[in-house]
């Protein structure tokens, strides 16, 4: 999988996305990431990117044109279109189903946007899609590309140990991930529960669901409303409330 970010600020990438699991991944050449600075395309001898809308208002907004020639040194050589994401406050909302579509992706180029925004005209010329990480506005477009790098890249084979590394976490199937213990096996007087040191793996999983019901139903119960139940799971939510 190959990122390309184009960014006002391509040193803020490496700090987050140099180390862990995504900075190995990147070493063993799973992961290739690119950060291409927009103000090294400007013609503007003071590397300025931006300008005053036409539209009037407070704030500035960023030139096409380095945002297209940026663009340009990425895709200008491919036989193909890479996916080409903005990070947008206007964008779907950014969620694990499309991490996961997203990772089937060979290519994607992630525009960062900053100040007030970016000419509509470059936007509507090499977009293919826009995404929000919520319903609240940045600085810029930074911090969410890097969410969005961060989700995809471990849902990338060969990334994380193992796919069990992710298919139990929250939001993977809909539900959120049951509580986690570790040792030792009893902490300030509380133990962890039983089944844990059953080695009956059978109830360990059932554990696991069960609890994974009732978290989602006190946390987030509008997601049981799309989550894939079975009938087993239907009647202990039945049960347990």
């Amino acid at each position: 999988m190959r990122f390309d970010v184009l960014t006002l600020f391509p040193q803020m990438f490496e700090a987050v996305l140099g180390d862990s699991i995504i900075g190995r991944a990147r070493e063993n050449k799973i992961l290739e990431m690119n950060f291409i600075d927009i103000r090294d395309f400007s013609t503007n001898k003071h590397r300025k990117t931006d300008d005053y809308p036409y539209s009037g208002g407070g704030g500035m907004i960023m030139n096409a044109q380095p945002v297209y020639d940026a663009y340009m040194s990425v895709a200008g050589g491919l036989d193909y279109k890479p996916l080409t994401i903005y990070m947008s406050p206007q964008g779907k909302v950014f969620n694990q189903g499309m991490a996961l579509d997203l990772s089937k992706e060979e290519h994607i180029v992630l525009l960062c946007g900053h100040y007030e925004g970016i000419d509509q005209r470059v936007i509507d010329e090499i977009v293919d899609m826009e995404l929000s990480i919520g319903d609240f506005v940045l600085t810029g477009g930074e911090i969410p590309a890097m969410t969005v790098i961060d989700a995809v890249s471990r849902l990338i084979p060969g990334v994380l140990a193992s796919n069990a590394s992710y298919e139990n976490e929250s939001h993977f199937g809909g539900l959120l991930e049951y509580p986690q213990y570790t040792r030792p096996a009893e902490w300030h007087g509380v133990p962890i529960p039983d089944v844990l040191l059953s080695g009956h793996h059978a109830n360990i999983e059932k554990w696991k669901r069960e609890q994974s019901l009732i978290v989602t139903l006190k946390k987030r119960p509008d997601m049981l409303e799309k989550a894939e139940l079975t009938k087993d799971d239907i009647e202990f939510l039945k049960k347990y409330k």
